[in-house]
C-alpha cells in the first residue's frame, strides 16, 4: 500500500487515493462478526509514516460519510496536529488529566464536517501509564460511542510501550511498514509483541512504494471444464 500526504483530496483519480480506497473497504469486510470501530495504527520503529497513513485513511472513510475521530496517541513524539495543520496547545492529555467533556477539545476538519481531530496535547511526562489508565479506557469508550471509526496513531511498537497498553482496548491494529527500510526482523519483533497481548492485528501497511515499482506484469492460472491449462495475462 502506498502513502502520500493529501492525495485523497488532491488527488481522488490517483493510484495512491485507490490504494486507500482499496484499505477503506477492507477494514469494512473486517466487519462481518463483529463491527471494527476504534483502529490503531502503529509501526515497528520511528519514521514509517504512519501518520501519513492515518490521515489518507481518516479522509477516504469520511469521504463515504462516516463519522470519524482522529486520536493523537503519539505523547512521544506527535505529528498529527502537524499532518492536520492545527494547533497543539491542548488534547488528549489534557483531556486525561482534567477529565473534561472531550468534545471541547475536538477540532473539525475544513473539507468534511463529518471529520474530527483530538490533538495529543503537551507532552507528558509519563505517556505509557497516561495512555494505560483507567480514564484513557474511559474516553475511548465515550468515543466509540458518538463515532463510526476511531483511528488512533501511537508510537512504534518495539521501541516503547504505549502501543502495548492501547492494543487490548482497541478493535483492531494496522501495523505500517516502510519499503525498503523496516527490517523483517523489526516486523517480527513487533508482531511478537502484539500477539503477546492478545492484539487483534487487521493487516499490514506497505508505505513509501516507489512509483516504479507499479509497472509490471503478472500471471494467473483459472480452470475450467473445457481448457484447465487457459493462461491469462493481467496488467497491473
Amino acid at each position: 500500500m502506498v502513502a502520500a500526504r493529501n492525495l485523497i483530496v488532491a488527488d481522488p483519480k490517483s493510484p495512491f487515493a485507490e490504494a486507500f480506497r482499496a484499505l477503506r473497504t477492507n477494514l469494512q469486510f473486517t466487519s462481518v462478526d463483529k463491527k471494527v470501530k476504534s483502529i490503531l495504527i502503529t509501526s515497528s520503529l520511528p519514521n514509517e509514516g504512519k501518520s501519513t497513513v492515518v490521515k489518507n485513511l481518516a479522509y477516504s472513510v469520511a469521504l463515504t460519510g462516516s463519522k470519524v475521530i482522529v486520536i493523537d496517541a503519539d505523547l512521544r513524539n506527535p505529528t498529527v496536529h502537524k499532518t492536520f495543520n492545527l494547533p497543539n496547545s491542548r488534547g488528549l492529555t489534557n483531556l486525561l488529566i482534567d477529565e473534561g467533556d472531550y468534545e471541547a477539545y475536538l477540532n473539525i476538519d475544513n473539507s468534511y464536517s463529518n471529520l474530527h481531530i483530538l490533538t495529543s496535547g503537551p507532552i507528558p511526562p509519563n505517556p505509557a501509564e497516561l495512555l494505560g489508565s483507567n480514564k484513557m479506557k474511559k474516553l475511548l469508550s465515550n468515543i466509540q460511542k458518538d463515532y463510526d471509526y476511531v483511528f488512533i496513531d501511537s508510537p512504534p511498537v518495539v521501541t516503547v510501550t504505549d502501543a502495548v497498553v492501547l492494543a487490548p482496548v482497541v478493535d483492531g491494529i494496522i501495523l505500517v511498514i516502510q519499503a525498503g527500510k523496516t527490517e523483517i526482523e523489526a516486523v517480527s519483533r513487533a508482531k511478537e509483541i502484539l500477539e503477546s497481548v492478545k492484539a487483534n492485528i487487521l493487516g499490514v501497511v506497505l508505505n513509501r512504494v516507489k512509483e516504479s515499482h507499479r509497472g509490471y506484469y503478472y500471471y494467473y492460472y483459472y480452470y475450467d471444464d473445457n481448457n484447465p491449462q487457459h493462461k491469462k495475462r493481467r496488467k497491473r
